[in-house]
């Protein structure tokens, strides 16, 4: 069995490839640098993260790939599911050693594979894109924690940054420990230690949030249950349109999930 280590980054992933053919060793296993190795390993080799190498492989992909199939290939990549090293690898040699185009080829369980995770990261994009919520801090920054299935975060800045171009705000995925902040010029990643006590059940922390605000999610909250009917409340029909995993951050849903 061969395996290959590698940096665990989406550049790092390239060299492999690259590497792979230069070499000529394909590794049927890609493990994270450190990672113990699985038994009838019979050669290791550890890939380095080079920009020559990555670049020469991403510059081969935009000219045999579509811009929807690199996309879909970054989607794959942020999907964190344990098999997408193998899935990539395996699709990208596919990609060079077929001079015809593979993007359309559903009979191959590799393009098939990749076609449904992309869809579900981008659902997910869909889903983090509408249920977003913000709450306006004291000192003027709209903040909104989130936690998505696969780490779309890096997927949906530009149309926040689009839309609230004028604000400052920042978003912050509770999952994976790390989010954005928008300054008005530009967008920085940003963390919050175990320590701070910004975020309280999901939520931010009210004594960190501007009063007009508060008043504002207070009436929020009474004008939808004074607009709801109790008799026509239909959860199966919400779940639906609204997954419960985001309930916890829309304030008309808070007296449901606490």
């Amino acid at each position: 069995m061969k395996i290959a280590y590698y940096d665990q980054t989406f550049e790092g992933l390239l060299c492999v490839i690259f590497d792979a053919y230069k070499l000529k060793y394909f590794p049927e296993h890609i493990l994270v640098t450190g990672d113990v190795p699985p038994l009838l390993t019979t050669f290791e080799h550890t890939v380095e993260t080079a920009n020559g190498k990555y670049e020469r492989v991403l510059t081969a992909l935009k000219k045999k790939l579509s811009k929807s199939a690199l996309n879909n290939l970054t989607k794959v990549w942020l999907s964190e599911v344990p098999e997408r090293e193998m899935l990539l690898f395996r699709y990208i040699c596919k990609v060079f050693d077929h001079q015809q185009n593979i993007e359309s080829n559903f009979a191959d369980e590799d393009v098939m594979a990749v076609l449904k995770l992309a869809k579900k990261v981008g659902c997910d994009m869909h889903f983090i894109s509408m249920m977003v919520r913000f709450n306006k801090t004291a000192d003027d920054v709209f903040f909104a924690p989130v936690a998505p299935t696969y780490n779309v975060l890096p997927l949906v800045l530009p149309h926040f940054k689009d839309r609230f171009s004028d604000q400052k705000w920042a978003i912050y995925d509770e999952k994976r420990g790390y989010g954005f902040y928008y300054d008005l010029e530009k967008i920085v990643e940003m963390t919050l230690s175990e320590a701070d006590d910004f975020l309280v059940h999901h939520r931010l922390n009210e004594k960190y949030q501007d009063e007009d605000d508060k008043l504002i999610t207070l009436m929020w909250q009474r004008y939808f249950k004074a607009l709801t009917i109790k008799e026509r409340i239909n959860l199966k029909q919400q779940r639906r349109a609204m997954p419960a995993r985001f309930w916890a951050y829309l304030p008309e849903m808070q007296d449901r999930v606490n």
